[in-house]
């Protein structure tokens, strides 16, 4: 049914468990995946002028760090299983956002994600990547508990 799966990561436990069932989906249903993993854009404005450039570089390393850890994880599980993988990191002050235009972009017809992510349950029900990510995709969203 599905031939092209988008698994967001954040690195998160619930994010990690979303993976492998997606990879496991993804096997069964002989589909390929896309992973993405988004870290904040970084704007500085002219009024910071109290953050040295070393910060702001090590701000940036230290995101691009967990993107990749996140996105290894992907690869590595998906390698596990034998299913095609590619992984993107995109810069984003709104992951929903890039979540999206990723799965659009890449033309996948299934965006399976964690109920939760980092930021931890600040709602009853979904998270609020989640939730902004079911108000917004024309492609289908499939949330793990």
């Amino acid at each position: 049914m599905f031939k092209h799966i988008l698994l967001p990561t954040d690195g998160s436990v619930l994010s990690e468990g979303a993976i492998r069932k997606g990879v496991h989906l993804a096997k069964s249903m002989k589909a390929k995946i896309t992973g993405i993993s988004v870290m904040p854009e970084q704007k500085y404005y002219l009024y910071q002028t109290d953050i040295i450039v070393q910060v702001k570089e090590e701000t940036v390393k230290q995101h691009r760090m967990q993107v990749n850890r996140n996105l290894a994880f992907i690869e590595k599980a998906a390698k596990e299983a034998g299913v095609p993988c590619e992984t993107f990191c995109d810069s984003c002050d709104y992951p929903y956002e890039a979540i999206i235009r990723v799965a659009e972009k890449r033309a996948c017809d299934l965006i399976m994600m964690a109920s939760h992510g980092q930021r931890g349950i600040k709602g009853l029900l979904l998270g609020s990547e989640t939730q902004k990510v079911l108000t917004h995709s024309k492609i289908p969203v499939l949330v793990v508990r």
